[in-house]
């Protein structure tokens, strides 16, 4: 079968790559670089950087243990050398990875059902995927050019000494952290009352207090008015109040990127995505199907490459989809919230274990943070977990893989989980509900 595939970022690549090998025809356009928004301008150097960030915070740590370091200095060019050689890496495991795909750099656009366009050349396959991702999204309000992207705040050739970050969603929050710890003076301004809202209050309150305990500055239920150069002006019920910053930056979210000509081929979209059948990833259209970001189920990556399997006939549990942080210290969620489970009309319970109890926790000195626990009283299972603290985006798999093959919460305590390990906070919760 031919397949054309429009976008080349994980969904499109991994997808691309599993057709190959079952011996389809597979066209991957991509308009810019290999491995999308992830590799190039989101997960993968943002985790260099913060990477980058948690030795810069290792001599305050070390001195815990009798190892005096001096002040860790920031020689920021090295770090973005190093960020662009990991990217560099990463993108040539891709090209490996895509050695049986015929590969077109350009922008494609529908002109037909089933046909695109590309650097002037039509193209038809039996099926086309649309896996074009998204952009960064921005404020309708007045001198919003004022303030830079995620994409921005990668491309700076310095740590800037103050910097005002519009948004306490995943990407305020693990920018927040990474510049902090390399030394701005950082101020996050949400909209919401609380940070990630995603999350449950309990929760975001207590990462947020362990990054404003680490120096950064949160201005919640704060509506942004105003972007100057330099200057954020915000409304917070009837006061006024305002920020100042050498940067300003804007992580309010992403918007799906719509390629042209979706009406000729009839394509449908709701809300600024492409409307898809989420067992089938099938959009309105006849053998057009619509992968990761831009179909707006799920913005992030990993659910891209879910989505991608999808497509290729393989079975995924798409239900279940764990969500991380990558803050000092980072947090992570899968499944529903303690409030979706209430305005459900669930009945569960709920099980805290902080890690200030965790022996694992205690010997390298990361104690702030808990494991919550919440189950599902009617079925024995678990309906969702979150965790702040150390190592939480590794910890959160294990009530994953639980939830997606449903499997009772005492799968947990019937384990033995090795000792002294982070991995026991999870275990003494499970045995809390069970």
């Amino acid at each position: 079968m031919k397949y054309i595939i429009i976008g080349a970022g994980p969904g499109g690549y991994e997808l691309a790559a599993i057709l190959s090998r079952q011996s389809h025809e597979v066209t991957l356009i991509e308009r810019d670089s290999l491995g999308g928004t992830c590799l190039n301008r989101g997960c993968i150097p943002t985790k260099v950087m913060a990477h980058a960030a948690a030795l810069a915070r290792t001599p305050a740590h070390a001195a815990d243990y009798g190892i005096v370091l001096p002040p860790a200095t920031i020689d920021f060019n090295v770090l973005c050398s190093r960020r662009a050689a990991v990217i560099d890496s990463l993108r040539s495991g891709i090209e490996m990875l895509l050695s049986g795909v015929n590969i077109l750099h350009g922008e494609a656009r529908f002109v037909a059902p089933k046909t695109v366009e590309v650097n002037g050349e039509r193209l038809t396959a039996d099926r086309i995927v649309i896996a074009t991702g998204s952009s960064s999204a921005s404020l309708p309000v007045p001198g919003a050019e004022n303030a830079i992207s995620s994409d921005g705040l990668l491309s700076l050739d310095i740590v800037p000494d103050t910097l005002a970050i519009i948004g306490g969603g995943v990407i305020g929050m693990e920018f927040a952290s990474i510049f902090a710890s390399l030394g701005s003076k950082v101020t996050v301004i949400e909209y919401f009352k609380e940070v990630l809202p995603q999350f449950d209050k309990d929760i975001a309150k207590r990462l947020r207090q362990s990054m404003a305990s680490s120096g950064v500055t949160f201005v919640t239920g704060a509506q942004v008015t105003a972007i100057e150069s330099g200057k954020v002006s915000y409304q917070s019920g009837s006061k006024e109040g305002s920020v100042e910053a050498s940067v300003i930056a804007m992580a309010v979210g992403r918007r799906p990127n719509l390629p042209e000509g979706l009406d000729v081929a009839g394509v449908a979209v709701e809300r600024g995505a492409i409307v898809v059948d989420p067992s089938t990833m099938r959009t309105s259209a006849h053998g057009i199907y619509a992968i990761g970001d831009v179909n707006g189920i799920c913005m992030l990556a990993h659910a891209a490459s879910a989505q991608a399997r999808i497509v290729a006939g393989e079975k995924v549990v798409t239900d279940v989809v764990p969500s991380v942080v990558f803050t000092a210290p980072e947090a992570a969620m899968v499944g529903k919230t303690e409030q979706q489970c209430k305005d459900a009309g669930m009945a569960v319970k709920v099980a805290k274990v902080p890690f200030r109890g965790n022996g694992k926790a205690v010997t390298i000195g990361e104690t702030d943070g808990l494991v919550k626990l919440i189950a599902d009283t009617a079925t024995g299972t678990i309906a969702g977990c979150q965790i702040v603290g150390p190592n939480a985006a590794d910890l959160i798999e294990e009530i994953a893989i639980i939830m997606a093959n449903n499997l009772p919460i005492t799968a947990i305590t019937r384990t033995i989980h090795p000792h002294p390990t982070l991995c026991e906070a999870i275990s003494a919760a499970a045995a809390l509900l069970s």
